[in-house]
């Protein structure tokens, strides 16, 4: 009899623990993106004893996220955290989708800051490189003339000039992008809708 009990007990168990995948797999299709946490600490760093207002975001969940959200089209974002049931916490929950948004739109504008000072750097040294190709031209044309002096100053001025120039379109046009990823993650992480479940 004791025997029978537990196999009946043994098939109840799986039957739930089957149950509450199949609950969890559903929740995932719903969801735009969907990560599982275990504690609400996942998504915070281990190595700060802050307070969730404070905290530091964990690696991992930021690595993940990104993963996840560059797969989205654009638009917003919805980020759900499945979290068991017996662990959630209404109160916590709105300072952490508080925080969160918080970080990425504190990131955003400092990563936006950022693309903005490298095009402007870009577009000063352009400038500079066509004002030396321009002063480096008129002396080839209208100088008077051309000495030692005069020819050493033309031969260090044209690929000065064209330096610059190539190098603040570099600037501009490439150096700016590699910030692009990490600035359309956080755009679309500070608008994102986020929610918690429970599984």
């Amino acid at each position: 009899m004791v025997l029978s009990g537990r196999n009946i007990n043994g098939k109840e168990n799986n039957s739930q623990t089957a149950g509450l995948e199949y609950e969890k797999e559903k929740l995932l299709k719903l969801s735009e993106v969907s990560l599982i946490l275990d504690t609400y600490d996942d998504i915070f760093s281990d190595f700060d004893p802050r307070t969730y207002e404070e905290r530091g975001l964990s690696d991992d969940f930021l690595s993940e996220a990104k993963k996840r959200v560059r797969k989205k089209s654009s638009g917003t974002i919805e980020l759900k955290f499945l979290i068991p049931a017996n662990k959630r916490n209404m109160s916590d929950e709105t300072i952490i989708k508080k925080r969160l948004t918080e970080h990425f739109n504190k990131e955003f504008e400092h990563l936006n800051k950022q693309r903005r000072k490298i095009i402007k750097e870009g577009a000063i040294f352009i400038t500079f490189g066509i004002v030396v190709m321009f002063i480096a031209t008129h002396l080839i044309l209208f100088g008077a003339e051309k000495d030692l002096l005069t020819s050493f100053i033309i031969i260090v001025m044209e690929p000065a000039g064209w330096f610059l120039f190539w190098e603040g379109a570099s600037m501009a046009i490439f150096e700016s992008k590699k910030v692009t990823p990490e600035l359309e993650f956080c755009e679309k992480m500070s608008n994102c809708e986020i929610s918690f479940l429970a599984y």
